[in-house]
């Protein structure tokens, strides 16, 4: 009679404790069981960018929320396109998973031939994060402020030298941006990647550039680069001494937006058992971290909210392609 009384207690612990379980992850209920194999994400950039890094590291941590394998598949080329592309012709049974990046909502403007309308032919799953950047400048440049740096490009029009990581790119269109808004003239220099552009920058061949955070980083802390302010809407944990964009440019912000989306026509319940491993993934305090010392913030919402991004953020480059006539390579 003890004895069951004492097993009676501890299968009601494990209940207790299965329920527990269960109520921080138990995904919609649906008709059809969903995934039963392996998941790909494709990422249309090489591996080791900050893209890459946030995809594997939601892709890690859903993997045993959904009980299946979330593989990471990169496909680099045509800006993009080839990665988009190939998610768009697959079958629309959430197998088959994009990266949405900036370049997702930059090419429908700069791209006049595309064979696909990224908002129509795809459906958005859920936002992973935003990258804001840091505009910096080499240390010899004079202006140690963005007013002073605007001062001095007014009174030398066409003089200073603005690195980007190739045309098109968000290091580009952000400079374009500050160029539209602050009412200045600036030679773009477009480079072949990352390390060309920075390269000259820190040589002072180039003056300055609009940087993805973890990339400049190092190099501010180093006193290599000078940052003048972060294009977020609010101050940087991870560079606490600069200001925002916002407060010369009141307008102005530029943030590399990172999510999911799928191919039209994947099941509703299936997008939503996806966002919930998402936003369960982004709300582990460790990811939270990691995301942190990116200089990024993890973005938790519907389907429906990154569906807004995407659709503002490709409105909002449209005008600055049209501004500065940018043709893609």
């Amino acid at each position: 009679m003890n004895f069951s009384a004492k097993l009676s207690r501890r299968q009601v612990l494990q209940a207790v404790t299965a329920a527990a379980a269960a109520s921080a992850w138990s995904p919609p209920a649906m008709a059809v069981t969903y995934p039963t194999r392996p998941i790909r994400l494709i990422v249309g950039l090489p591996a080791g960018g900050t893209p890459d890094v946030y995809a594997r590291l939601v892709a890690n941590k859903m993997s045993p929320l959904l009980g299946q394998p979330i593989v990471v598949d990169n496909r680099p080329g045509a800006s993009g396109n080839i990665a988009t592309e190939l998610m768009i012709r697959a079958a629309p049974d959430g197998y088959t998973l994009l990266l949405v990046i900036a370049p997702n909502v930059i090419n429908a403007s700069l791209y006049p031939d595309l064979k696909y309308n990224f908002i129509r032919d795809t459906v958005p799953v859920a936002s992973i994060g935003g990258s804001p950047f840091v505009m910096v400048v080499n240390p010899s440049f004079p202006a140690k402020t963005v007013p002073e740096f605007i001062a001095y490009a007014k009174a030398h029009p066409g003089e200073i030298n603005v690195a980007s990581t190739g045309i098109g790119n968000l290091t580009h269109m952000a400079a374009e941006l500050f160029k539209m808004m602050a009412g200045i003239d600036m030679l773009h220099v477009p480079y072949h990647g990352e390390t060309a552009a920075q390269a000259d920058l820190l040589s002072g061949r180039v003056q300055v550039m609009f940087d993805p955070i973890p990339s400049s980083l190092g190099y501010i802390r180093g006193g290599k680069l000078r940052g003048l302010a972060v294009t977020s809407d609010k101050p940087m944990d991870v560079l606490p001494n600069l200001p925002t964009m916002t407060q010369f440019l009141p307008d102005y912000q530029v943030t590399g937006i990172t999510g999911i989306s799928a191919p039209k026509g994947t099941p509703s319940d299936v997008i939503g058992i996806l966002n919930k491993a998402v936003n369960t993934t982004l709300a582990d305090p460790k990811i939270k971290a990691r995301f942190a010392d990116l200089g990024s913030a993890e973005l938790v919402g519907t389907p429906a909210d990154f569906g807004k991004v995407v659709a503002n953020e490709t409105a909002k480059w449209a005008k600055v392609v049209k501004f500065a006539q940018i043709k893609p390579e």
